[in-house]
């Protein structure tokens, strides 16, 4: 069986596992359940009234981002993803990475009700911020191509359309763009401030972490089972993505950013996109394009995930995640 696919009596039986590496992420999604009320977030209130104006606005600036975004990796899964792949143990996967991301979306309502935050105007930045509003507008146009648009996912070009989906939301939007909100998240902890925030944020990266893996193991197995896309200019295309996703990402971050906060600022950031941007590069087997240290050493646990393989590699075997020995 093809991990591609659009049968509805396909993949009705699970056994015996044809993609082990699904069905051990899906075991370890499993185990890593969490709800957002089980953290107290009484003492970070205090932490945050007594914040500077740039922090709040920071604080704010990755709600407006977060909350509205985890919902639309949701619609990504299930129109762009979903249909297309017969394997039960991925079906099983994105049912639980569906539930994860209504998870995170709750977590985020959690601290726009706990924190002194105007609601409404945070919702509002995600459309009316033009650096966000492009970030969002760039995803929205590869849903479009699975939903509005017919895919023919026996074609060449409708699975290049699939894969360019993954792209832009496994990688690009999981793996570089919320990775760099995280840093921004997790840097107030770095200096004993919205500590159990912090927690919160541990727990979405546990699961983002494993989101990152499937995306990209996905991604390397179409490509195996595919030789008409191990094609020089769709690589070509696919890293010119990641690279104009940089740029989008640095746009936001002087945004979020404008004056810099206590011991971080855009460029910092931004060094820190660059890098992220290398390892997902090499991740996918191109070469790193910035070569460029990672600025926030204390991160590092988070950043990388796979073995290098090669993005057209007939027959790559290396991505297959040991689940268990990813936990974090």
């Amino acid at each position: 069986m093809a991990i591609l696919g659009t049968g509805i009596q396909d993949g009705l039986l699970l056994k015996p596992i044809t993609y082990p590496w699904a069905y051990d992420l899906y075991n370890q999604a499993v185990a890593n359940t969490w709800f957002p009320n089980e953290i107290q977030l009484g003492e970070d209130l205090a932490d945050f009234k007594k914040m500077t104006e740039e922090e709040k606005h920071a604080v704010t600036f990755l709600m407006s981002y977060f909350n509205p975004n985890e919902l639309l990796v949701n619609k990504a899964l299930a129109f762009g993803v979903y249909p297309y792949i017969n394997a039960p143990e991925c079906h099983l996967y994105l049912a639980k990475q569906m539930w994860e991301e209504a998870n995170h979306c709750m977590s985020f309502e959690y601290v726009l009700e706990t924190f002194p935050i105007d609601r409404d105007a945070a919702y509002e930045s995600h459309v009316s911020v033009p650096s966000m509003a492009a970030k969002e507008e760039f995803e929205v146009n590869f849903i479009r191509r699975m939903t509005e648009e017919t895919l023919d996912i026996s074609t060449t070009e409708g699975k290049k359309d699939f894969v360019r989906n993954l792209v832009a939301y496994n990688v690009i939007l999981e793996g570089i763009w919320f990775y760099s909100g995280f840093m921004v998240a997790l840097s107030f902890r770095q200096r004993n401030l919205l500590r159990n925030f912090g927690s919160l944020m541990d727990w979405v990266i546990r699961d983002e972490s494993l989101h990152l893996q499937f995306g990209i193991n996905l991604i390397l197995t179409v490509l195996e089972e595919n030789e008409d896309l191990q094609d020089p200019d769709f690589a070509d295309e696919i890293r010119q993505m990641i690279l104009d996703a940089v740029e989008m990402e640095e746009r936001y971050n002087r945004d979020l950013l404008p004056k810099g906060i206590l011991g971080l600022n855009a460029d910092y950031v931004n060094q820190y996109v660059r890098y992220l941007a290398d390892r997902r590069l090499e991740e996918l087997g191109f070469d790193p394009h910035y070569n460029v240290s990672n600025p926030a050493k204390w991160m590092a646990t988070a950043n990388d995930t796979l073995q290098l393989v090669n993005f057209f590699e007939a027959t790559n075997t290396s991505y297959e995640v040991n689940a268990q020995a990813t936990k974090r």
